[in-house]
């Protein structure tokens, strides 16, 4: 029995490391790589983002050297409007912070935007990206996807099928079209502290450009 006990350590050991293929022991480790305890400083916030219902994911602070990083970060699956769930493309890592302000606006600013001046809820909102490590164009400053603080906007589904970009309604859709991105571009300007749409410049003739630093700059 004492050799049996001591050779118990050894053997759980090697299954861990995988010498010994056991999946009551395989499973747990795969788990634990996906889990993780948030800093206390971000609990709050994620314990906000919940409240909206919201469907996202923590993610683990992430360093990618030069400054780039993805703190307090999550993944979001899917937002939630007045009536139905609202689902999102194309979006990597966000700050809980602005995943908060993202959710709030899409529900308050662009779903009820939608249904009242478009007549239909929104379904989905479609992103050309969050986090990037690079800086603002013609400058050395990095951007505010660099930390995963921006998100830009290409286009807005709607429950009919409708689909409303900012490249093709901005100028040259119907005039509820145009009427619909003026408005939400203009609600977005009081939620977030940076917005940058095609008046800005040529480089964001296609998308809002979503940050929550800055102060009230809104183009």
């Amino acid at each position: 029995m004492r050799r049996i006990a001591l050779l118990l350590p050894l053997l759980a050991t090697l299954a861990a490391c995988g010498a010994i293929p056991d999946g009551r022991q395989s499973e747990p480790l795969r788990r634990s790589t996906q889990h993780f305890t948030p800093r206390p400083e971000a609990r709050a916030c994620l314990a906000s983002l919940g409240k909206t219902n919201a469907s996202f994911t923590p993610l683990p602070d992430q360093y990618y050297g030069s400054g780039c990083s993805a703190l307090n970060a999550v993944k979001l699956e899917s937002l939630r409007g007045d009536y139905s769930r609202l689902g999102v493309g194309n979006l990597g890592p966000v700050t809980c912070p602005l995943a908060e302000t993202f959710a709030a606006w899409a529900r308050f600013g662009v779903d009820r935007a939608a249904r009242q001046m478009l007549g239909s809820p929104l379904a989905r909102i479609e992103t050309m990206g969050s986090y990037n490590c690079r800086t603002v164009a013609g400058s050395s400053r990095l951007s505010a996807h660099a930390t995963a603080n921006a998100i830009d906007i290409g286009a807005f589904v709607l429950a009919d099928g409708r689909r409303i970009s900012v490249q093709g309604g901005w100028n040259s859709g119907t005039s509820q079209e145009r009427a619909f991105l003026h408005a939400i571009h203009q609600s977005a300007c009081k939620r977030f502290g940076t917005v940058l749409g095609p008046a800005y410049n040529a480089a964001h003739h296609d998308h809002f450009h979503l940050e929550l630093s800055g102060r009230s700059f809104c183009r």
